[in-house]
């Protein structure tokens, strides 16, 4: 196996990006696949959070919409708002125009085609796939309102890197402070900040460990279709743990460990 120096180096070096043909893959599982359940639970929940006290009209984005899963949440959680979706792929948005009446943008952060300020920004597992993350980060800031909010999700951990990230074009998972670092330096300031889906990071950490040892020679791609099959009483297990954490998050607590991590910002006032 790879020590963790020479693990650090390979990830940052690669080019990134996303593969299309993921779309229709995921469409097919994310109505009922654990971690995708989760994951709409915790973000609608703090999307709740963070328009409350917002007036009528107000304006969200989602950057890297992809297949609209999240954005058909988003665009219930802000019904008083104005919801967009934007991604880099057409087949994307192809899906996202099934499953949502939002309006849809092709485009990304550094030329985004709008002459407004968002009072809430989502970036969910977007931010892993870009090699210039800083560059990204400071994109969306100008993007967001001088009072508006950014939610984000990425994955965690470098040591959980695998055949899952190699299939995903990852550029990198985050460790906690990296991620805390680069939301300072790029100026904002951190206001809820959690590791999360905790309560399969055993799993995943097994799981993905063992797979990289016995894997051979087979494609990353192939791994990861057959991870994403639903097994219905464990899917359901996990489901309910997964959604007693998103009850936590909610409430703002903080999870000692997890998988992905998940953050709440604003724009730094200095």
């Amino acid at each position: 196996m790879r020590s963790e120096s020479q693990r650090s180096a390979s990830e940052t070096d690669r080019p990134g990006g996303y593969d299309p043909q993921h779309f229709a893959v995921l469409a097919a599982v994310e109505e009922a696949h654990f971690w995708f359940l989760a994951r709409n639970r915790v973000i609608s929940n703090l999307v709740a959070s963070a328009v409350a006290d917002l007036p009528p009209g107000y304006r969200a984005l989602e950057i890297g919409c992809g297949n609209g899963n999240v954005l058909r949440h988003l665009e219930k959680t802000c019904r008083d708002g104005i919801v967009i979706g934007m991604d880099l792929f057409a087949e994307g948005l192809q899906f996202a125009r099934m499953r949502t009446h939002c309006s849809l943008v092709q485009g990304n952060a550094s030329l985004a085609p709008f002459s407004t300020t968002f009072q809430l920004i989502g970036m969910f597992d977007v931010l892993e796939h870009v090699r210039d993350d800083v560059g990204m980060l400071r994109d969306t800031r100008s993007l967001l309102d001088p009072e508006g909010t950014l939610l984000l999700t990425v994955p965690a951990h470098p040591s959980l890197w695998s055949y899952f990230d190699e299939a995903a074009h990852h550029c990198r998972r985050y460790e906690r402070q990296e991620l805390v670092s680069k939301l300072e330096d790029t100026g904002y300031e951190i206001e809820y900040l959690t590791e999360y889906m905790a309560s399969i990071y055993p799993l995943v950490w097994i799981g993905r460990h063992l797979a990289n040892w016995r894997r051979g020679n087979r494609n990353a791609k192939e791994l990861v279709y057959r991870e994403l099959q639903i097994y219905p009483l464990l899917n359901r297990a996990l489901t309910a743990l997964l959604f007693q954490e998103a009850r936590w998050i909610s409430q703002r607590r903080h999870l000692p460990f997890g998988v992905s991590l998940i953050a709440m910002v604003k724009k730094s006032r200095d």
